[in-house]
C-alpha cells in the first residue's frame, strides 16, 4: 500500500470540513436586502420599495380567505374602497391607514355576483374597475 493511497481519506476529510466551514460565509454573502446598492449580486431578488409603493394596498393576510382568487378579490375590493373614498373627498394623500381589511369583507354584498362561495366576484371586473378609478384619482390629483 503505498502513502498516497493511504492520505485519500485524509484528503477527503480535509476537504469535506473546508466546504462545511466556508458555507456559512457563502450565505453572509448571499443575504439579500432591500437596500439598493451597486455592488448587489445578481442572484439577489430583494427589490427596495418605493414611495408610490407605501400606499400601494398589500396582499392580504392568508387567514382572511381559504384561495389566493378570495384574497385577490378582497384586495383589489379594498383598492376600490380607498379609490372611492379618494374622489369623493378629494384627498390626493394616501388613505390605505384609514382603512381595514374587514371594511373589505364588509362590502362584499356590493361586489357579489354570484352565490358560489368559492367564486363570490369577478375578480378581473374588480381589476378594472379599481384601475379605472385609481386613474381618476390621479388625474384629479394631477390637476
Amino acid at each position: 500500500m503505498s502513502i498516497t493511497h493511504s492520505l485519500a481519506p485524509i484528503r477527503a476529510l480535509g476537504l469535506a470540513v473546508l466546504v462545511v466551514a466556508a458555507l456559512p460565509i457563502a450565505a453572509l454573502a448571499q443575504t439579500p436586502t432591500t437596500q439598493p446598492s451597486g455592488d448587489t449580486p445578481f442572484s439577489s431578488m430583494a427589490i427596495a420599495r418605493d414611495e408610490a409603493d407605501a400606499c400601494r394596498v398589500p396582499k392580504p393576510p392568508a387567514y382572511l380567505a381559504e384561495t389566493a382568487y378570495l384574497r385577490n378579490g378582497y384586495r383589489t375590493i379594498l383598492r376600490i374602497l380607498i379609490a372611492e373614498e379618494a374622489l369623493a373627498s378629494e384627498s390626493c394623500t394616501c388613505l390605505l391607514d384609514q382603512f381595514t381589511w374587514n371594511q373589505a369583507l364588509t362590502a362584499l354584498p356590493r361586489f357579489q355576483t354570484s352565490d358560489n362561495p368559492r367564486l363570490p366576484f369577478k375578480v378581473l371586473d374588480l381589476y378594472a374597475k379599481a384601475d379605472a378609478l385609481e386613474a381618476q384619482v390621479v388625474e384629479a390629483c394631477a390637476e
